[in-house]
């Protein structure tokens, strides 16, 4: 709808209302409020208010008040009028020719405009803004077109030419909302001249420049602090509502507090992308794939954040699973009128390996074979160049990557010895068929050649000391750990200071599984060199050469004739003939790919009078490397899968026919709890020693996610030989595949 007339006199009226902010007196500055590197790969599509509402729950006004209660009785005395428009929410309705435009706005590029921009842009309502693209993404949007890509590797007719079989099915999924319990929240307040804001958020450098440019301030007048987050999963990758507040601040100097409520969490913040992916596969009598063809149709809804890259990486997590020489992809993400996706846990990757696994198991089918061999025969192992990732990269050209290590080859063995493969305990009742699955998972490990990650740390008077990490993570435990061992002290001897834009130095955020890898490969470094101070400090106390000393625990240096404690090191350091404070920053980068890989395993039961779903069994093998905390290792696996149980069975947004959420809260919106647990529910963590990453590690959460759909979904043909394509795997969808409901 356009906004044709707003009048706020009445609510600025009303006593204990400090202001009123609409299109009409907010920042004419387009931006995109994803937590991605600049310059982003999404389009700077919004405005903090706009004239143009493009979805249930987009903002029209906000109210800034003396109370909650006072600004709650001031919304309903705001006038608007609105012109409503015709609205699209599905990807066929989004791309039917002549379809309702989300984004009728003038086009402009920062580098790489289009010859015939000029004439793409006559004809846009000047009530839509614009659009500003830093380098093109092959977008359309006068014709919903968000991004698109398309890549691939050798000839793929001339490997389906060759296939003895071939198999296609288009594979689909639902909208899904992020859940964290925590909702999305910011304080901000004035400090002297400059801005601060204390926000529940995985990415507060990315705030800090966004904000400072829609304010038009320098980002040296903002501080943002990342409070302790309860939740994010990537919705609080993005900046959500942190604007908002922040201008409110800026404009009225007032301390301003803003926090979603549930409802508003469901409509307005972010949600998984919604994808039907078509996939093609040829393979010859014995196996061998010798095609692959991944056409991916994304549904990005109102605004383009993370329109590009999340689909790029539903590809990019699933296509080099398999070896094979012809393989293709066609990426198209489309706006429309749902409420917004963005990030979540996977970032795509689960939509890439539901539809990639599920096929690859209606093949094992089709070919007579057991799912586990055709795995087996076409698996990625170590060694192998997946020359597919240079078509992959994040809206720029990508960079083949050998396997270093791949943990798949026990984690198949084992899986197969814990699930009892090929043997299920048929249940008492008769009704009730039993199942089992098997897939293969990968995910990344940060984003080599784009992110990066510093750290500094001190020593203390005592011998302790403290870690200034710029990364958000939320228990700091990895870093934590990662600097005592190096520094051969106990944990309580190394305090942590995270994710403060003021103290801290800087970090790209939690996202992309880079906490681990890129926070945590800084914090070694900055640990490994501080470890080179202490020594050559002892060696001047101990007048012995560096190469006769080595760290001791707790807190000392050993060398032939004796040893100094790190205390005796600080104040010698820190006196009027030291050397001053030993205090060491590193940063980290890389342009190597370190891949955690998984098997996971399941057995379901099915029961064919109601179509209901039971998870027995779930196995989840994954080599994450070395894990630098194996307990919180295995949580996150948990987590993970626990989680897209949920997906894959139940969870979804439901709306009427205006786009309207049907059910906006944990009552009507179910998420698993502990009796959805699986009966026998084990992770297993297979050790691989990465030569990147921190001591060997590699990422673990977000490939957690990426298992559950397919695996279920082949459980569930195993059980009672029907393949449920479109997640969730409802019992109305079972019986009607069953052939027992209309």
């Amino acid at each position: 709808a356009y906004i044709r007339r707003i009048d706020t006199s009445r609510a600025e009226a009303l006593d204990g209302v400090v202001a009123v902010f609409t299109h009409m007196n907010c920042p004419d500055v387009w931006y995109n409020p994803a937590g991605q590197g600049f310059p982003e790969p999404s389009p700077y599509d919004r405005r903090m208010f706009d004239q143009k509402l493009r979805h249930v729950g987009d903002r029209v006004a906000a109210v800034v008040a003396e109370t909650a209660e006072i600004a709650e009785a001031a919304l309903p005395l705001i006038d608007v009028e609105y012109d409503v428009l015709p609205a699209v929410f599905t990807i066929d309705e989004a791309k039917r020719p002549g379809a309702p435009v989300v984004h009728n706005a003038h086009v402009e590029y920062v580098v790489g405009a289009p010859a015939d921009l000029d004439a793409y842009n006559q004809g846009v309502d000047p009530r839509e803004g614009r659009i500003l693209y830093q380098f093109p993404i092959h977008a359309d949007p006068h014709r919903n077109l968000a991004a698109s890509v398309h890549g691939g590797i050798g000839d793929i007719e001339k490997g389906f030419a060759e296939a003895d079989v071939i198999h296609e099915q288009t594979y689909e999924s639902a909208q899904v909302q992020c859940t964290p319990v925590e909702p999305h929240v910011v304080y901000s307040r004035m400090e002297g001249d400059r801005l601060v804001l204390h926000a529940s958020t995985q990415v507060p450098w990315h705030v800090r420049r966004i904000v400072a440019r829609i304010l038009g301030i320098r980002e040296n007048q903002l501080r943002v602090i990342k409070e302790r987050v309860g939740g994010g999963f990537g919705s609080k990758q993005d900046m959500v509502l942190e604007e908002v507040a922040a201008w409110a601040t800026w404009v009225t100097g007032r301390d301003v507090l803003y926090r979603y409520s549930r409802e508003e969490e469901f409509v307005n913040s972010r949600t998984r992308h919604v994808m039907k992916v078509r996939v093609k596969l040829g393979a010859k009598k014995d196996g061998r794939l010798t095609a692959i063809l991944m056409d991916l149709e994304a549904n990005t809804g109102p605004y383009g954040s993370h329109c590009l890259t999340v689909p790029m990486n539903a590809c990019s997590k699933s296509l080099p699973l398999f070896l094979c020489d012809n393989v293709r992809f066609d990426v198209h993400s489309y706006y429309s009128n749902i409420p917004p996706t963005g990030a979540y846990q996977g970032y795509g990757g689960p939509k890439g390996a539901f539809a990639l696994q599920l096929a690859a198991a209606e093949m094992a089918d089709k070919l007579g074979m057991d799912p586990l061999d055709f795995i087996e025969k076409n698996r990625v192992r170590e060694g192998a160049m997946l020359e597919i990732l240079r078509c992959l990269g994040e809206g720029r050209e990508g960079v083949p990557q050998l396997v270093h290590t791949c943990g798949l080859s026990v984690a198949l063995e084992q899986g197969r010895k814990l699930v009892n493969w090929g043997v299920k305990e048929p249940a008492d009742d008769p009704d009730v068929k039993i199942g089992q699955g098997v897939v293969i998972v990968q995910q990344g490990s940060g984003l080599p050649g784009l992110d990066s990650a510093n750290a500094a740390i001190s020593m203390f008077g005592d011998g302790t000391f403290m870690m200034l990490s710029g990364g958000t993570d939320l228990g700091k435990t990895v870093t934590v750990k990662l600097a005592a061992e190096t520094l051969m002290v106990p944990m309580e001897n190394v305090a942590v200071l995270a994710a403060d834009t003021d103290t801290t130095p800087f970090d790209v955020g939690a996202y992309a599984s880079s906490g681990t890898y890129f926070s945590g490969g800084a914090a070694l470094n900055a640990a490994l060199k501080m470890k080179k101070m202490i020594l050559r400090e002892a060696a001047q106390m101990l007048q012995e050469p560096e190469n006769h000393l080595q760290l001791a625990w707790p807190g000392v240096v050993r060398g032939l004739s004796g040893e100094v404690t790190y205390g005796q090191i600080a104040q010698r350091t820190q006196c009027g003939t030291g050397n001053g404070q030993l205090i060491a920053t590193a940063h980290f980068i890389t342009d190597k790919g370190s891949f955690p890989y998984g098997a996971h395993f399941c057995e379901v039961a099915v029961d064919t009078r109601t179509g209901k779903v039971r998870v027995r069994k779930y196995f989840a093998l994954q080599d994450a490397g070395t894990p630098i905390n194996p307990e919180l290792a295995l949580g996150q696996i948990y987590g993970g899968v626990l989680k897209t149980i949920g997906h894959s069975l139940y969870e979804e947004m439901l709306f009427d026919a205006h786009g309207r959420c049907l059910n906006p809260n944990f009552v009507d919106y179910k998420v698993p709890q502990i009796g959805d647990l699986p009966d026998e529910f084990k992770a297993v963590l297979v050790d691989t020693n990465d030569p990147f990453g921190p001591m060997g590690a590699k990422s673990v959460s977000e490939i957690s996610c990426n298992g559950a759909a397919p695996c279920i979904a082949a459980a569930i043909h195993d059980a009672v030989g029907v393949w449920i394509r479109t997640w969730p795997f409802t019992p109305e969808k079972i019986l009607r595949a069953l052939g027992r409901l209309r």
